[in-house]
């Protein structure tokens, strides 16, 4: 009965898929809040830009900028998980070499002692 091993490798990479994912969905957000606060900002005469309505163009305006900072953010956090990912494949597949040379050698080792 083969022993299962746990991937990291492979967590990180769904990790990175998700951050990739929720950076996409971030971004849309962001372009939609936008598009809402120039709409608003061009379409309502200045003299109706006052109050509640001068008040709500600008929290669009701060949540845009909110979005497309955590959108940068993210964007990297999963460059960064990317090159997570790579460095661990690239580890698992030395260590995977190295233990197939430690396996040869001790069977060409018991072969000898036999």
């Amino acid at each position: 009965m083969g022993t299962s091993r746990h991937d990291p490798a492979g967590d990180l990479e769904e990790a990175h898929k998700k951050a990739k994912a929720v950076e996409t969905e971030v971004q849309r957000a962001a372009d939609h809040a936008a598009v809402i606060g120039i709409v608003l900002a061009q379409e309502l005469p200045d003299d109706v830009q006052v109050g509640d309505v001068a008040q709500a163009i600008e929290q669009t305006e701060e949540l845009e900028q909110k979005l497309a900072d955590s959108a940068t953010t993210l964007a990297e956090v999963s460059a960064e998980l990317g090159r997570e990912v790579k460095k661990r494949r690239k580890v698992t597949a030395e260590l995977t070499k190295s233990r197939a040379r430690v396996d040869k050698l001790s069977s060409a080792k018991k072969t000898r002692n036999a």
